[in-house]
């Protein structure tokens, strides 16, 4: 089950400016940043490995293609990770937002094949599903990194997620209709760089062609957009004034980033609001599941226990009537011998 590689030469007419706004999202230590990097084609954004998050906030960076479309790559801290709490994940969801203005053409959900599959992951994704609803996985193409690793033991993806994909991926991969990329970020070879990240944007461009052209907004979008467009205007109109004193244009601008400050917190604790909501729901969903999972498996020990039980019993059973045979048999008196 490979990554479905659509060439297509076709570009995105939504946008007015034509640019295309991907963003990475995943747990610490699966390669976002180094993802980033490659698709950019240039270390834009910090990147090692290890345990502990390098990208600390939402960032921003742009490369221009050859045919001269513009690709905006945002990449997120670690959404995924268990440790990051709602409040947050709400300022980086909102700030993320607030980057791609004009919305999401591709979210690009980021695992590596040297990492087991948390049940955070899962449940992040889930909570992603609560909060941008279920077209979300229409925008969803997932990007394994560790290329090289696998490389090394002559296997393919294919081979990977048919032997070592759980249930729980199979499933988010079947949501996104099983569009996935494999990438080598530690690669030096050039035209292997080109052709990963050529596989990525053929799959970014089927997304968009699948929805029409139209990147992924909501309300929150809507809200934002909303506001950093009455904010430019008010700026305008402020910059235009006449008879008015330095400082009294000073202080109407602190109003107007006063209001703005107190727009994007009302929006963060609606996102917090609806994540603490999905988050208690899911733990819910969970703790239900696992509870009847124990129940299944209790009653699974039950039956094999039964199961032993009588197996045993009738293994005495039979041992017994091997000995009952035996004894009857050392009680019949033996013919005596015929005398030639």
């Amino acid at each position: 089950m490979g990554g479905r590689v659509i060439d297509v030469d076709w570009k995105p007419t939504s946008p007015s400016n034509g640019e295309r706004n991907l963003v990475l999202v995943g747990r610490t230590g699966n390669g976002k940043s180094a993802t980033a990097n490659s698709i950019l084609g240039r270390r834009a954004f910090r990147s090692r490995a290890g345990s502990s998050g390098v990208t600390k906030t939402c960032e921003m960076q742009r490369t221009m293609l050859k045919d001269g479309q513009v690709v905006n790559v945002i990449d997120t801290p670690g959404l995924f990770d268990s440790s990051a709490g709602s409040e947050f994940v709400s300022k980086e969801i909102v700030k993320c937002i607030g980057m791609a203005k004009e919305g999401i053409h591709a979210v690009l959900v980021v695992f590596s094949v040297r990492n087991r599959f948390s049940e955070e992951e899962g449940a992040a994704i889930r909570s992603l599903e609560s909060l941008f609803g279920k077209n979300f996985f229409d925008y969803m193409i997932v990007v394994f990194t560790g290329g090289d690793e696998l490389e090394d033991n002559d296997e393919t993806l294919e081979d990977y997620l048919g032997r070592a994909c759980p249930k729980p991926l199979k499933e988010i991969l079947q949501l996104c209709d099983n569009r996935c990329v494999l990438f080598d970020n530690k690669t030096k070879d050039a035209a292997k760089r080109t052709e990963q990240v050529r596989k990525l944007l053929s799959l970014v461009n089927f997304v968009i062609l699948q929805n029409g052209g139209q990147p992924y907004t909501n309300e929150i979008f809507a809200e934002l957009k909303k506001e950093a467009t009455k904010l430019r205007d008010t700026q305008v109109e402020v910059d235009s004034l006449k008879g008015y004193s330095k400082r009294e244009i000073s202080e109407l601008k602190e109003q107007m980033e006063k209001s703005n400050e107190d727009q994007l917190k009302r929006t963060t604790e609606m996102v917090e609001s609806k994540l603490k909501e999905t988050t208690t729901r899911l733990e819910q969903q969970l703790a239900e599941e696992h509870l009847a999972r124990l129940k299944a498996e209790g009653a699974a020990q039950l039956a094999q226990m039964k199961s032993n039980e009588e197996i045993f019993k009738l293994r005495e059973k039979l041992e017994r009537s091997q000995r009952e045979t035996q004894e009857l048999r050392n009680r019949v008196p033996q013919p005596p011998c015929p005398i030639l």
